[in-house]
């Protein structure tokens, strides 16, 4: 995720935006303020989204890129007279870049307190894994001796070449 710094001097453009925002008394939604943090099984995600109604909240993923829309509504309605309107209002995007790691299929989402909540798990394929080591029966392999035929090698399947035969 990229982030980028404001410099408000650094484009003219820029600041005669602003300026003309601020002159009309529009007000432009800002970015969702979020916190994310890796636990052992995968991601959360926690965005700042107060007075939005869930309903308007609108969760997708595409390839990899995770999109999260909010829209929030004004309390009063056009053509009454506001005296103060500081709270930002409208719609709500927020974009994050996710690698091949995670399992899109089963993001879980909830909201409570004004906070959206994404639980983003692990893949499978990513998960830590032991694997484990195959032997045949008795945890023996088996051994080839050059030279040996199967007819000449020992019913037991192991060579007693140099071993003596007790009894007879």
């Amino acid at each position: 995720m990229s982030v980028y710094g404001f410099d408000p001097f650094g484009d003219p453009w820029q600041m005669d935006r602003l300026a003309k925002q601020f002159m009309s008394g529009r007000r432009t939604p800002m970015a969702m303020p979020m916190d994310v943090w890796q636990t052992d099984g995968g991601f959360h995600v926690c965005l700042d989204l107060p007075g939005v109604d869930p309903d308007s909240v609108e969760i997708t993923t595409e390839r990899n890129v995770l999109t999260i829309k909010a829209e929030r509504l004004p309390e009063y309605q056009e053509g009454q007279n506001v005296m103060i309107a500081e709270r930002p209002q409208g719609s709500f995007t927020r974009q994050l870049q996710m690698s091949d790691s995670l399992d899109t299929e089963n993001i879980e989402a909830s909201y409570g307190d004004g906070v959206l909540h994404l639980e983003i798990p692990m893949a499978q394929k990513a998960q830590p894994r032991r694997v484990q080591v195959k032997t045949d029966s008795g945890g023996r392999r088996p051994v080839t001796v050059e030279g040996e035929t199967d007819e000449s090698a020992p019913a037991s399947g192991v060579s007693t070449a140099g071993s003596q035969a007790s009894g007879a």
